[in-house]
């Protein structure tokens, strides 16, 4: 177990989907779809560098949430929401096999269907040159039975910046 509630944590552990919020230059929110991967204590997604400004975002305000809403997206039975507020980094250090490294063994644990895009890395190379946004909890929010129309239950990470 991790730093998150388990029933956040199986979602985490199963959403091929998560909306990632980022605050634009302009003070504007900016919702992007990610595949989130956690390790019990980091919340990982990439963003390839390829027509991104996310990660420039990111690095002008770290303040980040993640949100897991769709129940089409999520294979855990029972179905909850989620969202993350936390703070975000970005490392961009190696972005040719940087995330291989960090976050690769983790996608093809939730996707295995990455190798195939690995094999095909030649034919998209740009896609391949990716940033890794590591999240770092704050506060999580859970709805349980994706119920909207109660409060959620809130927790609070221990140890968490604020």
């Amino acid at each position: 177990m991790g730093i998150l509630p388990e029933p956040i944590e199986e979602l985490l552990n199963t959403a091929l989907v998560g909306e990632l919020t980022v605050v634009d230059e302009r003070g504007r929110p900016v919702t992007h779809p990610l595949i989130p991967m956690y390790d019990g204590e980091v919340i990982y997604l990439t963003s390839s560098i390829l027509f991104s400004k996310k990660l420039e975002h990111i690095k002008a305000n770290p303040k980040v949430s993640l949100s897991i809403s769709d129940p089409e997206a999520v294979q855990v039975e029972g179905f909850r929401r989620v969202t993350i507020q936390g703070d975000a980094t970005i490392d961009d250090s190696d972005l040719h096999s940087g995330w291989e490294r960090k976050v690769l063994p983790l996608w093809r644990k939730k996707e295995p269907a990455i190798d195939f895009f690995l094999g095909k890395r030649v034919a998209l190379p740009l896609f391949f040159e990716r940033g890794i946004i590591e999240l770092r909890p704050r506060r999580a929010f859970l709805w349980e039975e994706g119920r909207t129309d109660r409060p959620p239950q809130v927790f609070e990470v221990v140890g968490a910046a604020r």
